[in-house]
């Protein structure tokens, strides 16, 4: 007995932990702008606050992670500081460091009648410079307006108003906001040019050129091929001010060819700039002609050849056939199409609604009964458009998420979409409400969106075109993403059985 007693006091428990990745689910902030991006993949969460926020005592609204998870600190409880990112310890079994970090602009502006292009502006250095004409007398110039801190929560001394105001010596305003007071010194200086032109991003097709000029001159662009010395204007209904700055797109250019541009201000010119355009690129597969079976798997894409697009189907024939199979039912009567189906894959009704989709990139593995997939394919051009031709037939959504319960019985709806990014790799997808990550078309990382959504029935086939939104005509992309589904929620299962979706001919435009 007493060798027993022993030998049981020697037992060890050497079983390890489950190694389960603990998230923050969900997370809401009082005042956002737009809502957060989590990323499970980095442990990351980026907020995004509006200017009427003080950012050193922010309040969360919302803020879930894994059930039975511990997190330190808590920011559900009391005010953060989110001048600088927070580490957030969410633990069970394991820690995982989460950063919340967060995001705020704030509009500042400083104009004075006559000035030369926008005034610049460092948030850092809390200074603000403005270009006036040689002929200006900086003891009497005009202040039109002026915003240096958050609107109606804050005060300046001395008291900026609209009228004269003497810059002939750095001004030195105090602004007080939330507390906490800022000294800005505001600097004006003369400059010989009346005109510049500051800026020019060429495409394919299209040139993006800036200037600064006087606020009130008619403001606008000329250019010509640079083996040309015929000059064209642009139309001044096409040139967007913006005070002293002024912007416009020159269209219907040929790629690959060196153009010069000039801002002009009524009889002045400002200098020339030389811009070779971009080359354009075809969308490979666009017309889904190229598929192969392997084993009970339709692959968009020849045996032997590139692969650009993927589906769902390596998920859904893992208890079914395949949704997204090719068609002979296309816009010309000649050809394949993509035909992607919603419908229920299981077996004696356990299973999940399986969503036809089709997207460039790669489906690289299943998760239990959910996806893990790889978003984008590698792309530097710059298209405008995303055009092709699509079918839609509806179906009452039937299937749906905890979160989503609220659509049922509501049309299912298509989506069809197309960004471009400047991700360093493609983006991991995974639908496992466990660590659901998705993508996220208000994300900084995406530099252009477009989308079409439909909730109806069309009359046959139709043909679409996607503008593309661009945050920025200087930002070089990385990646193209474009997806095409038969049900829109379908990422989180919902939808309705019987939601077709054909999709064929697409193609990319690169004019304006």
């Amino acid at each position: 007995m007493v060798l027993t007693a022993v030998a049981a006091g020697c037992i060890k428990n050497d079983l390890p932990y489950p190694r389960i990745q603990q998230n923050i689910l969900a997370i809401e902030a009082a005042g956002e702008s737009k809502a957060a991006v989590i990323d499970s993949a980095n442990l990351t969460v980026t907020l995004y606050l509006s200017e009427l926020v003080d950012i050193r005592a922010v309040n969360f609204s919302v803020f879930d992670i894994t059930p039975e998870a511990t997190a330190s600190p808590n920011l559900a409880v009391g005010v953060h500081d989110l001048s600088r990112p927070i580490v957030v310890n969410v633990s069970r079994y394991q820690d995982y460091e989460w950063v919340v970090s967060a995001e705020q602009t704030i509009e500042r502006w400083f104009r004075v009648e006559g000035q030369i292009g926008e005034s610049v502006i460092d948030d850092i250095g809390k200074r603000v410079m403005l270009r006036v004409p040689e002929t200006a007398d900086l003891s009497q110039l005009k202040l039109t307006a002026v915003k240096l801190a958050p609107a109606g929560i804050s005060n300046m001394v001395p008291d900026l108003q609209p009228g004269v105001i003497d810059l002939s010596k750095p001004l030195d305003v105090a602004v007080t906001c939330w507390g906490r007071t800022e000294v800005w010194t505001i600097y004006a200086e003369k400059s010989e040019l009346v005109v510049m032109t500051t800026r020019a991003d060429a495409w394919a097709q299209v040139i993006w050129v800036y200037g600064d000029g006087p606020a009130d001159g008619e403001n606008t662009f000329r250019y010509r091929r640079a083996d040309s010395e015929e000059w064209s204007t642009v139309n001044a209904a096409d040139v967007v001010n913006n005070g002293g700055a002024f912007s416009a797109a020159i269209a219907h250019l040929e790629p690959l060819t060196q153009y010069v541009v000039v801002a002009v201000s009524g009889e002045d010119v400002g200098n020339e700039m030389t811009v070779t355009t971009e080359s354009t690129r075809i969308l490979p597969d666009g017309s889904f002609d190229q598929w192969w079976l392997n084993g009970k798997v339709w692959c968009p894409w020849d045996e032997n050849g590139e692969r650009f697009w993927d589906t769902g189907n390596t998920g859904a024939a893992t208890l079914g056939e395949s949704n997204v199979q090719p068609s002979d039912h296309t816009p010309t009567g000649s050809g394949q199409s993509a035909m992607l189906e919603s419908r229920f894959v299981g077996i004696a009704g356990i299973g999940k609604l399986a969503a036809g989709s089709i997207y460039t990139g790669s489906f690289r593995k299943v998760d239990g009964t959910n996806g893990i997939l790889d978003f984008g394919r590698p792309w530097q051009q710059r298209p405008t458009k995303l055009k092709g031709y699509y079918q839609y037939t509806t179906a009452p959504i039937n299937y749906a998420s905890s979160e989503l319960s609220d659509l049922k019985g509501k049309p299912d709806s298509c989506h069809i979409y197309i960004a471009l990014t400047d991700w360093t790799a493609p983006f991991e997808v995974r639908t496992n409400p466990r660590n659901r990550q998705l993508f996220d078309a208000s994300s900084p990382s995406v530099i252009a969106y477009g989308e079409l959504i439909r909730g109806s029935n069309t009359n046959g086939y139709e043909e679409f075109v996607i503008r593309l939104d661009y945050r920025a005509t200087d930002r070089v992309p990385a990646y193209l993403l474009i997806t095409c589904a038969a049900s829109k929620y379908g990422d989180y299962f919902t939808g309705g059985t019987g939601a077709i979706l054909y999709v064929d001919q697409l193609s990319l435009d690169y004019d304006l």
